[in-house]
Parts: C-alpha cells; structure tokens; sequence
C-alpha cells in the first residue's frame, strides 16, 4: 500500500495526541514532519508535548518548531481544557530527541520544494504556521495536494458563540488559508461535537494493556473533566477533534460533508473568528471547502482503536 504523504501542523494538546496516535498507528502515511504551532499551550510546551509524543510511539520523525504567536494578535491559550502543561493527566518521561534547528517554515518549504509528489498538509491547531508558509512561499501551492484541517464551525462556536478556538486565535491566518484556493477539508464543531469519547471508551483502550492505550486513556480522564462539567449536552463524551483531520483522509466514507462557500470574519466585533459557511449556497459562490458535518462516531472510534493496538 502506497502511503499518503503529509505534514502534521499541530498544538499538542490532548486531541493533538490522540491525533498523532491514529496517524502514526494507522500505517497509512508518510509523515515527512511534525511542526508545531502555539495554541492549546505555549509553542515551548506544545513543542515539547509533541516530542514526548514521539517518543512515547517510538516514531523516528522529525519535529520543527513553529510560530510563537499569531500574525498580528497575542496569542490565547486552552489551559483551562488541556492543563498547566498542555497534556495534562499521564505521567510521560522527557524526550530524548530535541527538535530540529530548521523553523517550521522552513522546513515545510523544504520538503514541498524537494518533493516529487503533492503533499497533504494536516493543521489541528492554530493556522499561523501554514498562512505563514502561503505567504513566504506562494509558489509551492500547487505542491501541496490538500489541506485537512480541524477548525471553525458552522451553527456553533466553543470560544464565542459563534467562533471556535483554533480560528480565532489566529483568524488572519485562517483567512489566507482559506482564501489560497488550495483545496481544504474542514473538520470543524459540526462534526467533532459528535466524534465524541465516552467512558466506556476509554476503559476499552485501558483494557489494551500496551503503553499508549494506558496513555489514550489517562489523557481522556483528564480531557472529559472540562467537557462533562461544561459541555452537559455532549451528554459525558469528549469531543476529540483533531483525530478528524487524519480520519477523514483513512476513510472519508465514515463522515458526510458538503461543498462550501467560507470565509473568515476578521473584524467583527462581536464575531471575530467566525467561518462564515455559506451552507445553503445564499451567495452562490464557488465552494473553497469541504465542510464535514456529520460522522459514524462507532467507526470512528474503532479507528483509533485499531490504530493504538499497533502501537507500544
């Protein structure tokens, strides 16, 4: 089986982990980077939280450093959902591989330029990193297949009424990448409000015995605080986001999606860092997104599972 080519942009993060879990364990791709954004955490802890990652799964793939803030705002954090550290809840050793001296951009660059087949490039956090790589380097856009992306929503925010995080930490971002006319797939709240984790879930991955499914399972103890105390009608599940954006590109037929119009609010005052989805095709404009909405949330899981069996 040829393997898919990607770079994971992420802001680990405890969906980010999971994530990195069902990408790694999945077999089904050629991570040619891991690069980091700032986000749920600091870039310095999201940056050493991916690397923890990788040495937890034994994974020989390199990890670069992105952005430290957004383009033109001061970065805000999720501690309050992710912890004083960003993957609070497992006790995981320090890594043993530093990061890679080349910045995220450049390195993204690098491998789009040297590489003889189209990329797919992955953001689960914050969108700075891949709007800065747009902007510094438009030439390389068609080296990149697509963009598969946890972001935005559209009947609902979770940071505002109607903005979800990793937009509106960086909205300007968001609005270059979704203006690049790259071809994107959008997982936002509309579909990972129902990739929900319950705790009969977790005691599954438990049950596992290996090193990460103790780790999926700690990390869940701790993600489900939040959400069973502030999120009541996800009924006691956690919404674990970011694995959509990997699990869409494994298997597409487990979600439905609609071509859409969407754009970034930057300005609002009351609605900045909105994706503006134009469901009902109001403008007739041309679709720039895929917007995900909907999945089978038992293949979804049984997905991840599969893929943290394979792992140590």
């Amino acid at each position: 089986m040829n393997r898919l080519p990607i770079i994971i942009d992420c802001d680990p993060g405890h969906d980010d982990a999971v994530m990195l879990m069902l990408a790694v364990g999945s077999n089904r791709f050629d991570i040619k980077a891991i690069t980091t954004s700032a986000g749920n955490q600091t870039q310095q802890k999201t940056l050493t939280n991916a690397l923890k990652i990788m040495n937890l799964l034994g994974a020989d793939i390199p990890v670069y450093k992105g952005s430290e803030k957004p383009l033109f705002r001061e970065l805000i954090i999720a501690d309050y959902v992710h912890g004083e550290m960003g993957l609070d809840g497992p006790v995981l050793p320090e890594p043993v591989r530093k990061h890679e001296p080349v910045s995220a951009i450049e390195a993204m660059a690098n491998i789009l330029r040297e590489s003889q087949e189209k990329i797919t490039l992955v953001p689960t956090g914050p969108l700075t990193n891949i709007a800065t790589l747009l902007l510094a380097y438009p030439y390389l856009k068609p080296k990149i297949e697509r963009i598969s992306l946890m972001g935005g929503g559209a009947f609902r925010g979770n940071i505002t009424p109607t903005a979800e995080f990793n937009i509106y930490v960086d909205p300007e971002a968001a609005a270059i990448v979704f203006n690049s006319g790259v071809p994107i797939t959008m997982c936002g709240l509309d579909v990972t409000h129902k990739a929900l984790v319950f705790q009969e879930d977790i005691d599954r991955f438990r049950a596992l015995g290996n090193q990460t499914g103790n780790v999926f399972a700690d990390l869940m103890d701790f993600f489900s605080i939040y959400y069973r105390s502030e999120r009541p009608e996800l009924e006691g599940g956690a919404a674990l986001h970011d694995p959509c954006a990997i699990a869409w590109l494994i298997d597409p037929s487990m979600f439905t999606l609609k071509p859409c119009y969407v754009a970034v609010e930057v300005t609002g005052q009351l609605t900045a860092g909105t994706t503006v989805v134009d469901f009902f095709d109001v403008l007739k404009k041309t679709p720039n997104v895929d917007f995900v909405y909907d999945i089978d949330r038992k293949r979804y899981i049984d997905l991840i599972y599969e893929a943290v069996c394979g792992l140590p």
